[in-house]
Protein backbone atom coordinates (compact mmCIF):
# COMPACT_ATOMS: atom_id res chain seq x y z
CA UNK A 1 0.00 0.00 0.00
CA UNK A 2 1.37 3.34 -0.97
CA UNK A 3 -0.41 5.79 1.33
CA UNK A 4 -2.62 5.80 4.39
CA UNK A 5 -5.54 6.83 2.17
CA UNK A 6 -5.21 3.51 0.32
CA UNK A 7 -6.02 1.33 3.37
CA UNK A 8 -8.72 -1.20 2.63
CA UNK A 9 -10.06 -4.01 4.81
CA UNK A 10 -11.83 -6.98 3.29
CA UNK A 11 -14.73 -8.43 5.26
CA UNK A 12 -16.16 -11.79 4.26
CA UNK A 13 -19.93 -11.45 4.59
CA UNK A 14 -22.01 -14.50 5.40
CA UNK A 15 -25.69 -15.07 5.98
CA UNK A 16 -27.71 -14.21 9.06
CA UNK A 17 -27.11 -12.49 12.36
CA UNK A 18 -23.54 -13.78 12.67
CA UNK A 19 -22.69 -12.28 9.28
CA UNK A 20 -24.25 -8.97 10.35
CA UNK A 21 -22.19 -9.04 13.56
CA UNK A 22 -18.94 -9.56 11.63
CA UNK A 23 -19.94 -6.76 9.25
CA UNK A 24 -20.57 -4.34 12.13
CA UNK A 25 -17.30 -5.25 13.87
CA UNK A 26 -15.34 -4.76 10.63
CA UNK A 27 -17.10 -1.45 9.92
CA UNK A 28 -16.31 -0.17 13.41
CA UNK A 29 -12.66 -1.13 13.10
CA UNK A 30 -12.39 0.35 9.61
CA UNK A 31 -13.90 3.62 10.84
CA UNK A 32 -11.43 3.77 13.74
CA UNK A 33 -8.37 3.29 11.55
CA UNK A 34 -9.62 5.30 8.57
CA UNK A 35 -9.88 2.36 6.19
CA UNK A 36 -12.42 1.67 3.49
CA UNK A 37 -14.32 -1.59 3.63
CA UNK A 38 -14.57 -4.13 0.83
CA UNK A 39 -17.49 -6.43 1.60
CA UNK A 40 -17.16 -9.77 -0.20
CA UNK A 41 -19.81 -12.47 -0.31
CA UNK A 42 -18.88 -15.80 -1.85
CA UNK A 43 -21.97 -17.50 -3.28
CA UNK A 44 -22.80 -20.71 -1.45
CA UNK A 45 -25.54 -23.29 -1.34
CA UNK A 46 -27.77 -21.02 0.77
CA UNK A 47 -27.94 -18.60 -2.17
CA UNK A 48 -29.11 -21.23 -4.62
CA UNK A 49 -32.51 -22.84 -5.15
CA UNK A 50 -33.02 -26.33 -3.78
CA UNK A 51 -33.54 -27.82 -7.25
CA UNK A 52 -30.40 -27.38 -9.38
CA UNK A 53 -32.42 -28.35 -12.46
CA UNK A 54 -34.99 -25.59 -11.95
CA UNK A 55 -35.57 -23.52 -15.08
CA UNK A 56 -34.99 -20.28 -13.16
CA UNK A 57 -31.94 -21.51 -11.19
CA UNK A 58 -29.62 -18.69 -12.26
CA UNK A 59 -32.31 -16.03 -11.90
CA UNK A 60 -33.28 -17.27 -8.43
CA UNK A 61 -29.63 -17.26 -7.36
CA UNK A 62 -29.15 -13.72 -8.66
CA UNK A 63 -32.32 -12.61 -6.85
CA UNK A 64 -30.99 -14.07 -3.57
CA UNK A 65 -27.63 -12.35 -4.08
CA UNK A 66 -29.37 -9.05 -4.86
CA UNK A 67 -31.26 -9.42 -1.58
CA UNK A 68 -27.97 -9.87 0.28
CA UNK A 69 -26.54 -6.76 -1.38
CA UNK A 70 -29.59 -4.76 -0.30
CA UNK A 71 -29.27 -6.13 3.22
CA UNK A 72 -25.58 -5.16 3.45
CA UNK A 73 -26.46 -1.66 2.22
CA UNK A 74 -29.10 -1.39 4.97
CA UNK A 75 -26.78 -2.66 7.74
CA UNK A 76 -23.90 -0.39 6.77
CA UNK A 77 -26.20 2.52 5.95
CA UNK A 78 -27.46 2.49 9.53
CA UNK A 79 -23.92 2.94 10.85
CA UNK A 80 -21.82 6.06 11.06
CA UNK A 81 -18.93 4.18 9.59
CA UNK A 82 -16.46 3.93 6.76
CA UNK A 83 -16.87 4.13 3.01
CA UNK A 84 -17.56 0.72 1.54
CA UNK A 85 -17.98 -1.23 -1.65
CA UNK A 86 -19.23 -4.74 -2.07
CA UNK A 87 -18.78 -7.56 -4.51
CA UNK A 88 -20.02 -11.10 -4.96
CA UNK A 89 -17.70 -13.90 -6.01
CA UNK A 90 -18.09 -17.57 -6.86
CA UNK A 91 -15.90 -20.54 -6.15
CA UNK A 92 -13.94 -21.90 -3.24
CA UNK A 93 -14.26 -19.30 -0.45
CA UNK A 94 -10.60 -19.39 0.62
CA UNK A 95 -9.36 -19.00 -2.94
CA UNK A 96 -11.96 -16.35 -3.83
CA UNK A 97 -11.29 -14.26 -0.72
CA UNK A 98 -7.52 -14.61 -1.16
CA UNK A 99 -7.75 -13.50 -4.78
CA UNK A 100 -9.88 -10.48 -3.83
CA UNK A 101 -7.44 -9.59 -1.05
CA UNK A 102 -4.57 -9.73 -3.50
CA UNK A 103 -6.39 -7.81 -6.24
CA UNK A 104 -7.34 -4.98 -3.88
CA UNK A 105 -4.10 -5.14 -1.85
CA UNK A 106 -6.07 -5.13 1.40
CA UNK A 107 -4.44 -4.47 4.75
CA UNK A 108 -6.49 -7.10 6.58
CA UNK A 109 -9.13 -9.79 6.08
CA UNK A 110 -12.00 -10.02 8.57
CA UNK A 111 -14.02 -13.24 8.81
CA UNK A 112 -16.42 -14.81 11.25
CA UNK A 113 -16.07 -18.05 13.13
CA UNK A 114 -18.58 -20.85 13.32
CA UNK A 115 -18.60 -20.69 17.08
CA UNK A 116 -18.69 -23.71 19.31
CA UNK A 117 -21.05 -26.53 20.05
CA UNK A 118 -22.09 -29.72 18.33
CA UNK A 119 -23.49 -27.95 15.25
CA UNK A 120 -20.23 -26.13 14.60
CA UNK A 121 -18.23 -29.32 15.10
CA UNK A 122 -20.41 -31.17 12.57
CA UNK A 123 -20.15 -28.24 10.18
CA UNK A 124 -16.33 -28.38 10.38
CA UNK A 125 -16.43 -32.06 9.41
CA UNK A 126 -18.58 -31.37 6.36
CA UNK A 127 -17.02 -28.10 5.20
CA UNK A 128 -13.48 -26.87 5.67
CA UNK A 129 -13.06 -23.80 7.87
CA UNK A 130 -12.67 -20.64 5.80
CA UNK A 131 -10.97 -18.81 8.66
CA UNK A 132 -8.43 -21.61 9.15
CA UNK A 133 -7.81 -21.83 5.41
CA UNK A 134 -7.14 -18.10 5.21
CA UNK A 135 -4.86 -18.15 8.25
CA UNK A 136 -2.79 -20.96 6.69
CA UNK A 137 -2.56 -19.42 3.22
CA UNK A 138 -2.40 -15.66 3.76
CA UNK A 139 0.49 -13.31 4.36
CA UNK A 140 -2.00 -10.62 5.45
CA UNK A 141 -3.46 -10.41 8.95
CA UNK A 142 -6.72 -12.34 9.35
CA UNK A 143 -9.05 -11.19 12.10
CA UNK A 144 -11.49 -13.89 13.19
CA UNK A 145 -14.57 -12.44 14.87
CA UNK A 146 -16.24 -14.84 17.30
CA UNK A 147 -19.96 -15.34 16.88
Amino acid sequence: MSTEEDRTMLVAYGHGPDGDHVLRVAAGLAARIGATLLVVHVVDIRDEPVDPDAAAFDEDTERAVAGLRTHVDAVLGDLDGPQWTQTVLRGDPVRALSAAAEEHDVAMIVVGSRGGGAGAALSRLLEPSVSQGLIRHQHRPVLVVPS
